[in-house]
């Protein structure tokens, strides 16, 4: 199958008519995430991304790569992942099983050159994988399905195994540490960067505004609120994927160390001037800010951008998001999903009972008037007012004249 000639912005042809394909410029790491930090449109993406999740790919796609090679398999059968069909629809050629040497063959910004599934530098090929078609993915997505109980029983051992290992954690609260930050008796909303966090964030501008909870940024969740125009109150993450403008905002900053308390978004932190509480747990940055905010006395939680789902749970591709699905068992009603409160959530005060409070009170205003201007005493009052009104406006002018 050949690669689709494409119109991308910043995509250039072979230098001669002989040479077929598209050309761009080439971005390597096989943290996907990493990659699309610096990943810019027309340029061709090489990753190492066993099966793609949903927010990987659209994170992708935001950067409108000519095209995206995975050294692994973009979908390997083990569950129905999103992300493959994600990039196929947006029209971005996805090369897999792409030769792992690729990566040692070639260099970050040097000029590449993609047809029919091959990476050629300059004469040679340098990596060859399978283009992946629309109907490809389609079936491997349903026989990942017929598989999906293996995935299931899976989660379920992994589930029982972080109970073992953090069981103190998830039912005393033990290990969660101190920080400068009030969350007794307030909300809180918690932003990570996964699915939907920009649209859920817009339709929860009323909801902040009136109750002002205390606001989290879950690594690069951080960085969601600084776009969406607000200011976060505490970062919880490693800190691999947040910006220094965030780190450097003022909030408080806490570290999600490793269980032996090896913290390596310690180190960053400290290179920025900045101090950072450490929080060793085994489970994911989203679950300990959730555990953070319960254990600190929050009366409500609202997540922004977080796994709800079993197949999302699966999507995100780790056998750790078991934590997530007992972290949510033990917060139970206090946790809220951001589409939840948006449906729900209406302003104390509606639009109907102000304009209604305005035209009574214009009303009354008007009443009043009619009253005074009939009787002696109120012709005075409104002359009165009157000339008072025409000194403000002579004074007025004045201060520009």
């Amino acid at each position: 199958m050949k690669v689709p000639a494409m119109k991308v912005p910043g995509l250039r042809r072979g230098k001669t008519p002989d040479l077929p394909g598209v050309t761009g410029v080439v971005r390597l790491d096989r943290r996907t995430k990493r990659l699309t930090k610096r990943l810019r449109s027309g340029e061709i993406a090489v990753i190492d991304h066993v099966d793609v999740d949903r927010v990987s790919a659209e994170a992708l796609v935001a950067c409108a790569p000519a095209a995206v090679l995975n050294v692994a398999a973009s979908i390997s059968g083990r569950y129905p992942n999103l992300g493959p069909q994600i990039l196929v629809e947006a029209g971005i050629p996805l090369i897999d099983d792409v030769s792992g040497e690729v990566f040692e063959r070639v260099r970050e910004g040097q000029e590449v050159r993609l047809h029919d599934g091959a990476l050629y530098l300059g004469e040679e090929i340098v990596g060859k994988g399978v283009v992946q078609s629309a109907e490809m993915i389609e079936a491997a997505v349903e026989e990942a399905k017929a598989g999906l109980s293996i995935q299931i029983d899976a989660f379920a051992a992994n589930t029982m195994e972080y109970v073992r290992r953090e069981r103190e954690l998830l039912i005393d609260g033990v290990g969660v540490p101190d920080i400068r930050t009030t969350m007794e008796g307030r909300h809180v909303l918690i932003v990570v960067r996964g699915y939907h966090y920009r649209e859920d964030l817009a339709t929860l501008r009323p909801y902040i505004r009136e109750y002002r909870p205390i606001l989290l940024g879950v690594d690069g969740g951080a960085d969601a609120l600084l776009e969406a125009g607000y200011l976060p109150d505490v970062i919880v993450g490693d800190f691999d994927s947040v910006s220094t403008r965030a780190l450097t905002c003022g909030a408080e900053l806490v570290v999600h160390a490793y269980r032996d308390g090896r913290a390596p978004g310690l180190e960053r932190v400290h290179a920025l001037g900045r101090e950072a509480v450490v929080f060793p747990a085994a489970g994911t940055s989203e679950d300990i800010a959730m555990l953070l905010a319960d254990d600190k006395g929050a009366s409500l939680i609202v997540a922004v951008g977080t796994h709800n789902t079993l197949l999302e749970f699966l999507d995100k591709g780790r056998s750790g998001m078991s934590s997530t699905f007992l972290t949510r068992l033990r917060l139970g009603s206090k946790l809220v999903d951001a589409k939840g409160v948006s449906l729900l959530y209406r302003s104390r005060i509606s639009t109907s009972s102000l304009l209604l409070l305005v035209a009574s009170t214009l009303l009354t205003f008007g009443v009043v008037l009619a009253v005074f201007s009939v009787s002696p005493v109120g012709s005075v009052w409104l002359d009165g007012l009157k000339d008072t009104w025409n000194g403000f406006v002579f004074w007025l002018v004045g201060l520009f004249s």
